[in-house]
């Protein structure tokens, strides 16, 4: 998951955009890797950076997975962390000639992207929740986003298009819903599920996994002017 690009590459790019994959580190569930995440938002990435005219850069690999911390392999930085690492990568972009940065979020806990982006001049935040919503649309996802909250029918979709030897046995087995979660931010997930599942992975399929990133590229088309 790290751009081929040497620094001649980068030198003769004509890129005033660069995007950067945000994932995370945590649990999600016996069936899905603790960087899902990570790898949803590289393959969101690179598949945008193969149709448009932008920088791709390395995943951010561990960001805000607090609600998860009761499950092991789940690591965390504090919101404050995160924001400084993505201004400082805002900044250097800046310095070297690329004005505009887009952070790529596949992970539902980093809230404090939304302000980053807010305060921020010559970024954006993707994809937004009615692109997410498209994309679900468009690929025939049959559970709600609500419902679908983790390692579901979405993301176990994408991992079995794009790597599906990291699925493990068992996701077909996997459903559980947890529709009220009124407490999350306080609580965590853990009170809402013993497996980490909150969806219906048993939906997934490798031809909606597709079908969500061929939907998230065309969505991506306008975020550069708006920048």
């Amino acid at each position: 998951m790290f751009p081929p690009d040497t620094t001649t590459d980068a030198r003769d790019a004509a890129a005033t955009a660069a995007v950067l994959p945000i994932g995370s580190h945590e649990q999600h569930g016996p069936h899905l890797p603790l960087a899902t995440d990570t790898i949803v938002a590289w393959e969101i990435a690179r598949a945008v950076a193969a149709s448009h005219p932008v920088r791709l850069l390395p995943p951010i690999a561990i960001s805000c997975s607090h609600e998860h911390a009761a499950w092991p392999g789940t690591v965390s930085v504090s919101a404050r962390t995160l924001q400084a690492v993505v201004t400082d990568v805002a900044d250097s972009l800046r310095r070297s000639g690329v004005p505009n940065l887009v952070l790529v979020n596949a992970h539902g806990g980093n809230y404090v992207l939304s302000n980053v982006v807010q305060e921020a001049d010559g970024m954006a935040l993707f994809p937004s929740s009615k692109d997410w919503a498209e994309a679900r649309t468009r690929a025939g996802i049959a559970t709600s986003s609500s419902s679908d909250m983790h390692a579901g029918e979405l993301e176990t979709s994408i991992l079995l298009h794009t790597h599906p030897g990291l699925v493990r046995p068992g996701w077909e087995s996997a459903d559980h819903l947890a529709e009220d979660r009124r407490h999350l931010l306080t609580l965590g997930l853990a009170p809402y599920t013993d497996s980490g599942v909150v969806g219906r992975p048993s939906l997934a399929s490798a031809r909606k996994g597709e079908a969500v990133l061929a939907a998230l590229v065309e969505a991506f088309g306008p975020y550069p002017a708006v920048l």
